[in-house]
């Protein structure tokens, strides 16, 4: 984007528990959507149902607790759930980008676009909300980089800015 725009705003964002909050009946519904064979998507659904939890400490026992939410870290299904969930999150404007790694998020405004920003946090957070994911503004960041030089010398990048996402 810096070959075509005198500087981009970065946003990595921060999902608080990412993993331990996407909603088992959400994942599910997203996964049947894709085109997998019915007993692929059939053993992931009996992975993720009648899950349930209780503790026990001391001779103590809780009572036992249907698991709704989470997806299990060091599962072979951890990672690809998240991005499934996270696959129809893009951006509103044409010409910014979403860049995701397993629960990583990125936003890329180029210098055009950036009268969008809000807007694109706004729905980055309505789409948290509604995907039962809290997005974590004061561990999100905003990184602003710019061409050092438009005159054809070394074009590399040199960080600007730096500053936490706020709310929009």
């Amino acid at each position: 984007m810096l070959t075509t725009s005198d500087y981009v705003h970065f946003f990595a964002f921060d999902f608080s528990k990412a993993f331990d909050t996407v909603r088992h009946d959400t994942l599910m519904t997203k996964m049947a959507s894709l085109e997998l064979p019915d007993n692929i998507y059939n053993w992931i659904n009996d992975f993720f149902r009648d899950r349930q939890h209780c503790t026990q400490y001391a001779g103590q026992s809780s009572s036992v607790e249907a698991i709704t939410a989470s997806i299990i870290q060091g599962s072979g299904l951890g990672p690809a759930s998240y991005i499934i969930t996270a696959a129809d999150l893009h951006p509103v404007t044409n010409g910014n980008r979403i860049v995701k790694f397993a629960d990583d998020t990125y936003l890329i405004v180029p210098a055009s676009y950036s009268s969008s920003r809000l807007l694109e946090i706004d729905h980055i957070q309505t789409w948290a909300a509604g995907n039962n994911l809290m997005l974590s503004c004061s561990k999100s960041k905003e990184i602003i980089f710019t061409a050092r030089s438009k005159r054809g010398k070394s074009n590399y990048l040199r960080l600007v800015s730096t500053s936490n996402v706020s709310a929009a």
